[in-house]
């Protein structure tokens, strides 16, 4: 099996990483992607880009040295219908867009219910692709009714690799994820890995995803990284 996609990264752009998009791109071309995303923080996340920045998003091109790259958006879910901070004009235009809580910058944590129906009503936004790192016990949610609510909408869950490392400062990262692939392996339905990287050395980071996963039983065949041609089906860009 080989490990082709990393969508969820962050350029200088998102106001607290470290490398350009050149620099990101290249190091995802050492790290053999072929599939490769960019989704800089949205414009209320403090110290990131403006609404001018993605605008000017389809400027940029779309192949580099041999990979596809997608430009896009991290989202952040506001509130608790799952309000996001783009507009549906232009966020119908990225060709990626993850939606994430950020507790305490974007989002008050609510009751179980009240996270629940943020993140999906999140899933319910068309042009949401992704819900990125829900594995934080600072903000419960009910996982087996936000699984059938991505299912329904065929949106992913993000299996986020920065929450399974040593100095991750979510709560109860691992406990959680558990919860959510046995989900999706009763369900059948797959999930993708993100680096969450914000430096050219954590591009394509996925060691400590891949032992969890191989460690629960995880299957292959539901890791969307290693079928680029799949993981595609899920994008703004290829949606029919």
């Amino acid at each position: 099996m080989i490990y082709q996609a990393d969508l969820h990264t962050h350029t200088v752009a998102s106001g607290h990483a470290d490398n350009t998009v050149e620099e990101m791109i290249e190091a995802a071309v050492r790290r053999g992607i072929t599939l490769y995303g960019i989704t800089d923080h949205s414009i209320m996340m403090p110290g990131t880009c403006k609404k001018e920045y993605f605008e000017q998003l389809d400027d940029l091109k779309q192949e580099y040295n041999g990979i596809e790259v997608l430009y896009g958006v991290e989202l952040n879910i506001m509130d608790y219908k799952g309000s996001v901070d783009m507009e549906t004009e232009l966020l119908k235009n990225m060709d990626i867009a993850i939606a994430s809580i950020h507790n305490g910058i974007c989002y008050t944590s609510g009751s179980i219910a009240e996270n629940t129906s943020a993140v999906t009503g999140a899933i319910e936004n068309p042009y949401v692709n992704i819900i990125g790192h829900m594995d934080d016990d600072n903000i419960p949610v009910d996982y087996e009714t936000v699984i059938n609510a991505a299912i329904e909408n065929h949106t992913l869950l993000e299996i986020n690799n920065n929450s399974l490392t040593e100095n991750c400062w979510r709560k109860n990262t691992r406990k959680n994820i558990e919860k959510i692939i046995e989900l999706c392996m009763k369900n059948n339905y797959p999930v993708v890995i993100g680096s969450d990287a914000h430096c050219i050395g954590n591009v394509g980071r996925n060691k400590e995803s891949l032992e969890f996963l191989k460690k629960s039983g995880f299957p292959d065949e539901l890791i969307l990284n290693y079928y680029p041609e799949r993981l595609k089906t899920f994008m703004n860009k290829y949606r029919e």
